[in-house]
């Protein structure tokens, strides 16, 4: 049993999975920084400085605090300025993921392409000498 599951760990596609959540998880943070630090400020600041992360409603009378994380501490929040904020980060990580395996498709279709041409493109040399070994193939021998 723990070598079966030493074969199963230590096989190409585990091992490639493991390296993409690693990866993906840099990727997300790169992706909320740049939701969080660069464009929900811009966002903020043609809607009037709004701060999305900001927006709650409370659920406890007990709430007065305008701060949401103030206020999660008076009582239950329904956060759905965060949830604005995470469905943002979201849209743009799916967009970039998109553009990304999009070029990748491109370029894969473009190297098979120029694979398929190059396979395809025999040189005017090679084709006259397959077409005179067929020919003396074909001739009956004097013997």
């Amino acid at each position: 049993m723990l070598n079966d599951f030493r074969q199963f760990a230590l096989r190409g596609n585990v091992v490639d999975l493991a390296i993409g959540v690693i990866i993906g998880a840099a990727f997300g943070k790169i992706v909320e920084s740049l939701v969080g630090d660069i464009l929900m400020p811009v966002i903020g600041s043609i809607t009037g400085g709004i701060d999305f992360s900001n927006y709650f409603a409370p659920l406890s009378s007990n709430v007065s605090s305008t701060v949401l994380a103030q206020a999660r501490e008076q009582g239950a929040v329904l956060a759905y300025g965060n949830f604005i904020t995470v469905v943002v980060n979201f849209l743009i990580v799916a967009f970039v993921l998109f553009l990304v395996v999009k070029a990748i498709s491109t370029a894969r279709a473009r190297f098979a392409a120029e694979e398929a041409a190059a396979v395809a493109a025999v040189p005017r040399s090679e084709e006259l000498l397959t077409e005179i070994r067929d020919l003396l193939a074909k001739k009956p021998r004097k013997g």
